[in-house]
């Protein structure tokens, strides 16, 4: 069981982790296997497109717990929750799939996304290519790359493998610095963490602060602390195309209802994307 933990080098602790494991995998199924796969997928759900449609839209997560709340929805039946916020307007969903803090696993993607006709971003700690075949494999339409977690070089090359494969990369930034770093990158999808993943501080004006920082010609998503409507409609106004909302939709007794509620109010139009 997931306990919450007390502030200090998660992130760390948590990348540490995710190779040992990404390398325990691949002494199960070899990185050979795991592209052939990848390459002879042809289903994929356009997740950069879903983004850039008219309006403001919600990424809606599915994640059983978290290094800072601890467990957070005993009961994760993943079918129900997917399509329960397929039903209140999620223009995508996003699965957690990191075993050790966050209890989740390929599988919870797989049968998510059997579920919904939206497209599905991976939610991991994606450090190599072996990971990024493995999202493929498994279905994922996209996935998070944390600037914070890799190298320069690391990230740019794992952005390129996304678009070889063709499926989108949320690239999520923290500062001002990770904003830099993920435009040198070529990042094309921006997501702005309000959570410091150092010490799992949240803070909802760093997208607000950051925003002004964003050149024209980027999607941009809002990430983590997003807790009511009123949040919804400034990051809208501020010139955000999304939000991606987890734990306040996951601590509730029905999510997708949780969602209708959240989004009660958004305007049918944003302001000008910048």
């Amino acid at each position: 069981m997931v306990t919450a933990r007390k502030a200090g080098t998660h992130l760390d602790e948590i990348v540490a982790a995710r190779r040992k494991q990404v390398q325990e995998a691949q002494a199960r199924v070899p990185l050979d296997a795991l592209r052939r796969e990848a390459e002879a997928r042809a289903d994929r759900r356009d997740f950069a497109a879903a983004l850039a449609a008219e309006g403001f839209h919600v990424i809606a997560e599915m994640k059983r717990a978290s290094p800072s709340r601890g467990l957070l929805c005993p009961r994760y039946r993943r079918r129900d929750i997917a399509q329960g916020y397929e039903a209140a307007g999620a223009s995508a969903l996003s699965v957690l799939t990191e075993p050790r803090f966050f209890l989740g696993a390929l599988e919870d993607l797989q049968e998510a996304r059997a579920a919904v006709q939206i497209p599905v971003l991976r939610k991991d700690f994606i450090l190599g290519p072996y990971q990024v075949y493995e999202s493929v494999a498994a279905g994922a339409d996209a996935l998070l790359l944390i600037v914070a977690a890799l190298s320069d070089a690391e990230l740019q090359d794992l952005i390129e493998l996304c678009r070889h494969l063709k499926i989108a990369a949320l690239v999520e930034v923290h500062t001002e610095d990770e904003l830099e770093r993920a435009r040198a990158a070529g990042a094309s999808i921006l997501g702005v963490n309000n959570r410091d993943l150092k010490t799992l501080a949240v803070d909802l004006q760093t997208s607000f602060r950051l925003r002004e920082k964003i050149p024209a010609g980027l999607t941009t998503v809002s990430e983590s602390g997003i807790r009511t409507p009123a949040d919804l409609r400034k990051l809208a106004e501020a010139g955000y195309y999304a939000a991606l909302v987890g734990e306040r939709l996951m601590t509730q007794p029905d999510p997708g209802k949780a969602l209708a509620a959240l989004r009660e109010g958004l305007p049918a139009s944003t302001a000008p994307r910048r």
